[in-house]
C-alpha cells in the first residue's frame, strides 16, 4: 500500500503582506485608498468589489488610465462619444494598461439653463474630484462642447494626474440652395436675415435642418474649435486632434493614439502632470494660435480661469498679455466668422501641424508635450502636406489676412479691468474707431421688451449697451453680448453697430462688440452700471481705449446715488448673494470676475482671497 503526499504552494500576492507598506506615492489599484483605517483591508475591499466585473490579477496589476464619459442625450456635441471611448480603450489596452470609464457632467451650450457658462465651473468640480477620489495613473479627458473642454482642463490641473485631451471634433458643413452652411456662424447670419426681412419661414426652416447635419461640435472657428486648437498648442493632444471631423475613421485612430499615449504618460521616469508639463512659455503658445486662428473671445475668459489654477504660471499672464501678444501674431487662418471656410477646410489643408510651422518664429519650442518630447521637436519631426496656397485656408506667415490683434484687450474708465473684443470680426472697420450715444438696456428683459419697438430712439451710429448679464448680474455672463441689431436698422440695411456688455457672445459669431465689460454692472463699483442712454461713448481699438465721457466728479456723484438705491432697496443681486441657497448660492458668493477667469476663487490655486 502506497502513500500519496500532497505539496501546497503558497503564492504571496504583495497586495495581502501586511508587511508590505502601501504609501501616499502608491500608484495603480493601490493608489488613493478609501480610508478604513487598515490600508490592507482597503486595497483588499477594493479587489473585492472590482472582481465582482470579472477582473483578473493581471489586469488589476496594470497602469489604470481612466477615461472620462461625457456622454448625454441632451449634447449632440459627444453623439460620438461612446465610439471614442471604445478606440481609446482599445489604445490602452493595446499599450498594457487597463481602462478604467467614469462619467461626469455634460454640458451643452443650448440645453444649460441659464447658461453652460454658470456651470462650467460645477463640471470642473466634478472632474477634479473624480479624477483625485478615483486610482488612475493617466486620464483620457473625453469632450468637446463649448464649456466641456476648459472645465475639464480646470479640474484636471488641479488634481494633478497625468491628463490627455480627446475632442470629439466639428462636425460636417450642410448645404442650402447649393451654398455651404455651419453651425453657429449661418445660424446668426440667416437668423439676422430672417429677422431683416430678407428670408422667409420656409427658407429659414429648410436652413434649421441643415445647420448641423452631422454629430460634433460647431464647424466654424468657434469657442468649441478655439480650445480644440489651444489644447494643441498647450501640448495636451495630437496635432490632428484639433481638426479632424467628428464623423470621420481619422477621429477614432487618434483616439486610440490618445490611449496609447495616456499607458505611456503612467511611467515614473517622466512627471508628465500638468502642473509639470505645463510651462509659462505653454501659454503664452496659446495665445499665440488663439490670435493667429482669430478664435473665440470665450477663450479669453477660459484661459484666465484656466492658467488661474496652475500655481507655478498664476499671475504671470494677465489680459494684458493677450494683446501684447496679439500686436505681433498676425491673422492666418481664414474660417467663419473673421473668414469664409469650415473646420473641414482647415483639417484639409494640414491643421494644426500646418498652422503651428508657419508660427514657428513666435512659438516657445522648448515647451514639453504629452510625449514628454519638446513642442519644437515633435513639430521637426512631422512635416506638414503640401497644400496648393489657392486651396488653402491657411496663409503664409508673411502674407497674412490681417496683420496683428485679431482679439485686443480694451481698457478706460468704462472697463478699468479689461474689456474684450475681436477685432477681425468687425463688420465695418470704420467702427473700431466710433463715438456715439448710448442706448442702454438694463439686462436681457428689457432688451427682449424694447429693442425692436419701432419708437426706439436709436440710428446707426448709436452704441448699444447692455447691462447686468455678468458672471453675477445674470447670473452665469450669458452669450447675449452679441445684441441683436434692432429691427427697424436691420431692415435698412445696418449689418454691424458698436456694442458694449459684460457678458459673453459666442464664439461663432461676427461683428464689433465689447465684452467682458469688468467690473460688471451688478458690482455696486462699476461705471457700466450707471450708464445712461444718450451718454457718449468712445471705442479706439488702436488706442485700446473704452471710455464713457463723464467727468470723474460725475462717475462719482452717480455711483454714490446708485450706493444709496442698493442700501434702501436691497434688492440687487449683488447684495443677496449671501442668502441665496445650492449651487445658485456657491456661485454667487464665490464667482470671480471675467480678468480673472470668472472661476471660484477657492479652486483658483491661491485659495479663497
Amino acid at each position: 500500500m502506497s502513500s500519496t503526499t500532497t505539496t501546497t504552494t503558497t503564492t504571496t500576492n504583495p497586495d495581502y503582506d501586511l508587511n508590505t507598506p502601501i504609501h501616499k506615492g502608491s500608484s495603480g489599484l493601490r493608489a488613493g485608498l478609501p480610508s478604513y483605517g487598515d490600508a490592507h483591508f482597503s486595497l483588499f475591499l477594493r479587489k473585492v468589489f472590482i472582481k465582482a466585473l470579472g477582473y483578473s490579477d493581471d489586469a488589476l496589476g496594470r497602469p489604470i488610465v481612466g477615461i472620462v464619459n461625457t456622454y448625454s442625450s441632451f449634447n449632440p456635441c459627444h453623439a460620438s462619444v461612446p465610439a471614442l471611448v471604445a478606440a481609446a480603450t482599445r489604445g490602452v489596452q493595446l499599450a498594457g494598461g487597463l481602462a478604467m470609464e467614469f462619467p461626469t457632467i455634460s454640458l451643452h451650450e443650448s440645453f444649460a439653463s441659464p447658461t453652460s457658462m454658470y456651470l462650467r465651473n460645477l463640471m470642473s468640480m466634478d472632474t477634479e474630484e473624480m479624477i483625485a477620489a478615483q486610482p488612475c495613473d493617466a486620464v483620457v479627458l473625453v469632450g468637446g462642447c463649448d464649456k466641456t473642454t476648459p472645465a475639464q482642463l480646470m479640474g484636471g490641473i488641479s488634481a494633478n494626474k497625468p491628463i490627455l485631451h480627446l475632442v470629439t471634433g466639428p462636425m460636417m458643413p450642410g448645404s442650402h440652395r447649393g451654398v455651404r452652411i455651419g453651425a453657429c456662424t449661418d445660424c446668426r447670419n440667416n437668423w439676422a436675415k430672417f429677422r431683416a426681412g430678407e428670408m422667409d419661414i420656409e427658407d429659414i426652416s429648410a436652413i434649421n435642418d441643415e445647420l448641423a447635419p452631422t454629430a460634433g461640435t460647431c464647424g466654424v472657428m468657434g469657442t468649441a474649435s478655439t480650445m480644440a486648437c489651444i489644447l494643441v498648442a498647450l501640448g495636451l493632444m495630437p496635432f490632428a486632434g484639433a481638426s479632424a471631423p467628428a464623423v470621420s475613421s481619422s477621429r477614432l485612430r487618434i483616439a486610440e493614439e490618445t490611449g496609447k499615449y495616456a499607458v505611456a504618460a503612467c511611467r515614473k521616469d517622466t512627471d508628465l502632470t500638468p502642473q509639470a508639463l505645463l510651462s509659462r512659455e505653454s501659454f503664452l503658445n496659446a495665445m499665440t494660435v488663439l490670435q493667429a486662428i482669430g478664435g473665440s473671445t470665450n477663450a479669453v475668459v477660459h484661459l484666465m480661469a484656466i492658467i488661474g489654477r496652475h500655481p507655478a504660471v498664476a499671475g504671470t499672464i494677465t489680459l494684458d498679455t493677450v494683446d501684447e501678444i496679439g500686436r505681433k501674431t498676425p491673422l492666418l487662418v481664414d474660417l467663419k466668422p473673421s473668414g469664409e471656410n469650415y473646420m473641414t477646410d482647415f483639417h484639409n489643408s494640414g491643421g494644426m501641424l500646418a498652422l503651428l510651422h508657419q508660427l514657428k518664429p513666435l512659438l516657445y519650442l522648448e515647451a514639453r508635450t504629452y510625449t514628454g518630447n519638446t513642442l519644437g521637436q515633435e513639430l521637426a519631426r512631422a512635416t506638414p502636406l503640401s497644400v496648393p496656397q489657392e486651396l488653402s485656408c491657411i496663409q503664409p506667415f508673411t502674407s497674412p489676412l490681417y496683420p496683428s490683434s485679431s482679439l485686443v484687450v480694451l481698457r478706460g474708465n468704462l472697463a478699468p479691468g479689461g474689456a474684450v473684443m475681436k477685432a477681425a470680426a468687425s463688420k465695418y472697420r470704420s467702427l473700431l474707431n466710433h463715438r456715439g450715444p448710448a442706448v442702454v438696456f438694463a439686462g436681457s428683459a428689457d432688451l427682449a421688451h424694447r429693442l425692436d419697438d419701432p419708437a426706439l430712439d436709436v440710428t446707426a451710429d448709436s452704441v448699444l449697451v447692455l447691462q447686468n448679464i455678468g458672471p453675477v448680474g445674470n447670473p452665469g455672463m450669458p452669450e447675449a453680448g452679441m445684441i441683436p441689431i434692432p429691427r427697424k436698422l436691420a431692415q435698412q440695411g445696418v449689418a454691424d453697430m458698436l456694442r458694449v456688455s459684460d457678458g459673453r457672445m459666442s464664439g461663432t459669431a461676427g461683428g464689433t462688440i465689447a465684452l467682458h465689460v469688468s467690473p460688471e454692472a451688478a458690482d455696486p463699483a462699476s461705471v457700466l452700471g450707471i450708464v445712461r442712454t444718450g451718454d457718449w461713448i468712445v471705442c479706439d481699438v488702436e488706442r485700446r481705449l473704452l471710455e464713457v465721457e463723464l467727468s470723474d466728479e460725475e462717475i462719482a456723484l452717480r455711483l454714490e446715488q446708485r450706493g444709496s438705491i442698493l442700501k434702501e432697496e436691497d434688492k440687487v443681486t449683488w447684495h443677496t448673494r449671501h442668502k441665496t441657497r445650492g449651487y445658485r448660492g456657491l456661485y454667487l458668493r464665490s464667482v470671480n470676475q471675467a480678468q480673472h477667469g470668472a472661476d471660484f476663487d477657492f479652486l483658483t490655486a491661491a485659495g479663497p482671497s
